[in-house]
């Protein structure tokens, strides 16, 4: 599945645009690589996001296409 799409799958970003732009900008990294809105994230993977001062860092323990809002909390693990 395509980053950007997973952001706003799994609700770590509200919008695909938004997902898009912060990837554009350099601001998203995948296993501590800069990533594209079009790589390809898979199980097992490591995402980091800058949200100005802040970062989350999260495990992708599951890919989905579609997801209920209450499940979206299940697609991935906070790490420290």
């Amino acid at each position: 599945m395509r980053l950007d799409k997973y952001l706003k799958v799994s609700r770590l970003i509200k919008r695909r645009t938004v997902a898009n732009e912060a990837c554009d900008a350099g601001r998203v990294f995948i296993n501590d690589r800069p990533a594209k809105a079009s790589t390809n994230v898979k199980e097992g993977d490591v995402i980091l996001i800058q949200f100005g001062n802040k970062e989350v860092k999260v495990e992708v323990l599951s890919v989905q296409e579609t997801v209920r809002k209450e499940e979206a909390k299940e697609l991935f693990r906070y790490l420290p």
